[in-house]
């Protein structure tokens, strides 16, 4: 049941951003996301059967990401913890997170995603993904909106690989 869960972290995961950004006397700054994650298999992780049909249960999970692409503000991105609940089924797994990141400067983002994915042989993710919203931000991220979408790809070992774009906003 445990390999059920896997695809659940990878689908819809990670904010993070490559800037396109400016800044004029009393606009906010805005930049474009284009960020990579590597992420490890989820760790806890618990799954509670359904007993209706082979396959179905109910998921939680908490999984760490680091960051192989990104900035906000300047500021690379370093890396992020997500806890998820999901809805595994033969078909795949849909569910919904929290994914809380650090960048390199200490400051934190905080990002809500929706995520789906498909699963191959062995219960493992095979592709997935999903929209995020941005929910806040601390230091330099303070009031800070943002949206976007991320694509991941399973991989053999139980990790995944995620790539992210979008938009954001800080208020000056």
């Amino acid at each position: 049941m445990r390999n059920l869960l896997l695809p659940l972290l990878f689908a819809g995961l990670v904010t993070t951003v490559t800037i396109a950004q400016t800044r004029s006397a009393g606009l906010a700054s805005t930049g474009a996301v284009d960020s990579s994650w590597h992420c490890k298999a989820p760790n806890p992780a618990y799954n509670i059967p359904v007993p209706d049909a082979p396959g179905h249960a109910y998921a939680i999970q908490q999984f760490s990401c680091a960051a192989t692409k990104g900035e906000i503000a300047g500021v690379k991105e370093k890396d992020g913890i997500a806890t998820e609940f999901g809805e595994v089924t033969s078909a795949g797994v849909k569910g919904h997170g929290i994914f809380t990141e650090t960048l390199a400067n200490g400051d934190k983002l905080t990002v809500s995603y929706t995520s789906s994915a498909t699963m191959g042989a062995n219960n493992q993710m095979q592709a997935g993904g999903g929209p995020w919203t941005v929910t806040g931000g601390t230091g330099k991220l303070k009031g800070i909106t943002g949206k976007g979408t991320c694509k991941a790809k399973g991989n053999a070992d139980g990790t995944a690989d995620f790539n992210c774009v979008g938009t954001y906003s800080i208020p000056k």
